[in-house]
């Protein structure tokens, strides 16, 4: 039976404290889904390992992938952090016919999206300010400093919303991750991913 050789790629952005990880793991409870995980040079959290969310990585490693071509895409958060999606994850996604999930940056998802027209971008709206730093408040994890650089970054994020394919205002998290479950079950009934699965059957009927 024919397959579609090019994975079904989604983008999960949205600001600090909108609530992406939470509505992404929502997503990866859908079968046949695969989680890119990231690389980067930042320090790991206390509660943090490698290899679940993030591959932590030295600055000297992050520059070798640089130059050798192997990120899909790639950004420098509040000028010294570097993230990026390995290209691998894509080349897995398409060997194993299953569907890709990044969590990446409005930065990264406007290099996916040039790259790859076709991948589902889902922006993460959280309800208000006030519930953002709310939210990153309760992690512990920042200084004051920290955490006004973060809110001032949440507002130039979500100026980004329109190049994105889909909103979910994440207001209520249980509507909010099926919401984005939804976005993932259509995008994989669109008509030109089945024509050929479509045709096929077809031809069971004499078509």
């Amino acid at each position: 039976m024919p397959t579609n050789p090019d994975p079904l790629v989604f983008i999960v952005s949205g600001p600090s404290g909108s609530g992406k990880s939470t509505l992404v793991q929502s997503i990866l409870e859908l079968p046949n889904t695969l989680l890119a995980i990231s690389c980067t040079t930042r320090t790991p959290r206390q509660t943090e390992s490698g290899g679940k969310w993030y591959n932590f990585v030295s600055e000297a490693e992050f520059e070798r992938m640089k130059q050798a071509g192997e990120f899909l895409e790639y950004a420098q958060v509040f000028g010294k952090n570097w993230y990026g999606t390995p290209r691998r994850w894509l080349d897995e996604a398409r060997t194993t016919g299953k569907n890709l999930v990044l969590e990446i940056d409005v930065q990264g998802a406007r290099q996916v999206k040039q790259n790859l027209p076709a991948a589902v971008a889902i922006f993460i709206v959280p309800p208000s300010r006030a519930e953002v730093e709310k939210r990153i408040r309760s992690r512990g994890q920042d200084s004051d400093d920290e955490i006004a650089r973060r809110l001032q970054r949440a507002g130039q994020e979500l100026e980004q919303y329109t190049g994105y394919d889909f909103i979910v205002i994440n207001d209520d998290r249980d509507r909010a991750a099926k919401e984005v479950q939804s976005i993932v079950l259509a995008a994989r009934c669109e008509m030109k991913r089945n024509e050929d699965r479509v045709k096929e059957i077809l031809k069971s009927f004499g078509g």
